[in-house]
């Protein structure tokens, strides 16, 4: 079972409605918000050798993938409330159900 899955099953309601309730709110602020800078920052230069670590937005990233969007489908989704209302709720699903 990957990490992901996981989540999906396991801390659903937790975790990742609470990321991506943030993450709406912030992509819907403006462009200059320190909070959305930091949310699409890329940071540039060497790392270290070896495998990266897993970093929040290495996990936030596959999240996103898993459930079929893109960073700029989000951000216009983000855009209409009710529509990202709709895209929350429908991420876990209902007891018995399966994800997909």
């Amino acid at each position: 079972m990957q990490d992901v899955d996981f989540w999906y099953v396991f801390k659903c309601r937790d975790v990742l409605i609470s990321r991506f309730r943030w993450i709406g709110h912030t992509l819907r602020k403006t462009t200059t918000s320190i909070t959305r800078q930091a949310l699409t920052w890329n940071p540039q230069g060497k790392r270290r050798r070896g495998r990266p670590r897993n970093t929040w937005r290495r996990d936030l990233e596959a999240e996103v993938k898993h459930i079929g969007y893109t960073w700029r489908q989000l951000e216009r989704l983000a855009q209409d409330r009710s529509a990202w209302r709709a895209l929350v709720g429908g991420l876990c699903p209902g007891r018995g159900q399966r994800h997909r």
